[in-house]
C-alpha cells in the first residue's frame, strides 16, 4: 500500500513539472552546498551531476566555461540540494531553480538513518533522485517563460525565495553597469554574473531592507535608502557607499 501511494505521488508529481522542466536547455551544478564546508564535500555535488546526466539532462558545473549554445542563462536550471536532516535521520532533497530563483522542481526527499556523514548523504541524495527520473526529461525546444517577480520596492519586505537582477552602477567598482543576478540561498542570496559567477553575497539580518554583503574580500552592507539600494563598506577608515540599481 505505501508503495503503491508512493508510486501515485511520483506521477502526480512527474505530470506536474515534466512540461516546464523539458523546456530547460541545461542545468547548473554549484561546486558547493551551503550546508556543508568545502567544494564536493562528500562527492554531493558530483552524485548530483552524475544523476542529472543520467537522468537525460545536459549539466555544468558553475565554475566551468560554458558553450555559446546555453549563454542565455534563462534558459537555464539552477540545482540546490538542501539539508533537512533531523537528530537521527538524514534528509535531503534537490530543488532546480529558474533564473529568477523561482522553484521549478523539488524532488521528493530522501532519508537514510546511517550514522557516517558520507554515506548517509549519499544514501538520501540517490534515494531523493528517483523522482527525477520519473520526470523522463527531454528538451523540447519550446523556450520556457520565464518571468520576474514584480515587487514594490521599500512598500514590502525582500521576499527571500524571490530572484533579483541588480546592476552595479559606481566609480568604485570595474563591475560598472554589469548585471548580477541573485539566486536564492538558505542564508539571503548569493549575486552571480552571467558566466555564472558568484560576485557578491548577501546575508538576511533582522531587518528586510538591509543586508551584510561580501565582495570578494571586502564585507559591508547593502542597505536601501529613499528606494535605492547601497553597498557600503569601509575602506582606509573611510566609509564607502556604492550606489546600486535594483530591479525587481
Amino acid at each position: 500500500m505505501k508503495k503503491s501511494f508512493l508510486f501515485l505521488l511520483i506521477l502526480t508529481i512527474s505530470y506536474s513539472y515534466a512540461q516546464s522542466v523539458n523546456e530547460y536547455k541545461a542545468i547548473i551544478v554549484p561546486v558547493k552546498y551551503e550546508f556543508l564546508k568545502g567544494e564536493n564535500q562528500y562527492r554531493l555535488n558530483t552524485i548530483t551531476k552524475f544523476n542529472l546526466n543520467k537522468a537525460g539532462f545536459v549539466s555544468f558545473y558553475n565554475n566551468e566555461t560554458i558553450p555559446s549554445e546555453y549563454s542565455d542563462r534563462c534558459d537555464l536550471l539552477y540545482a540546490d540540494v538542501v539539508n533537512d536532516s533531523g537528530f537521527l535521520t538524514t534528509k535531503l532533497y534537490l530543488t532546480l531553480k529558474d533564473c529568477y530563483g523561482k522553484i521549478i522542481f523539488q524532488s521528493l526527499e530522501g532519508k537514510s538513518k546511517e550514522k557516517d556523514f558520507k554515506v548517509a548523504y549519499n544514501e538520501a541524495l540517490t534515494e531523493a533522485f528517483e523522482s527525477v527520473y520519473e520526470l523522463q526529461y527531454k528538451y523540447s525546444g519550446v523556450r520556457a517563460k520565464v518571468q520576474p517577480a514584480v515587487v514594490a520596492a521599500a512598500a514590502t519586505p525582500v521576499i527571500m525565495e524571490k530572484a533579483v537582477a541588480i546592476e552595479l552602477k559606481s566609480d568604485l567598482t570595474s563591475n560598472e553597469g554589469s548585471v548580477l543576478y541573485a539566486q536564492a540561498t538558505e542564508t539571503g542570496f548569493q549575486l552571480i554574473d552571467n558566466t555564472p559567477k558568484v560576485i557578491m553575497k548577501l546575508f538576511k539580518t533582522s531587518q528586510a531592507n538591509s543586508f551584510i554583503a561580501i565582495r570578494d574580500a571586502v564585507q559591508g552592507s547593502l542597505i536601501l535608502k529613499d528606494n535605492q539600494w547601497y553597498f557600503e563598506y569601509y575602506q582606509n577608515d573611510k566609509l564607502i557607499s556604492e550606489k546600486v540599481a535594483v530591479k525587481f
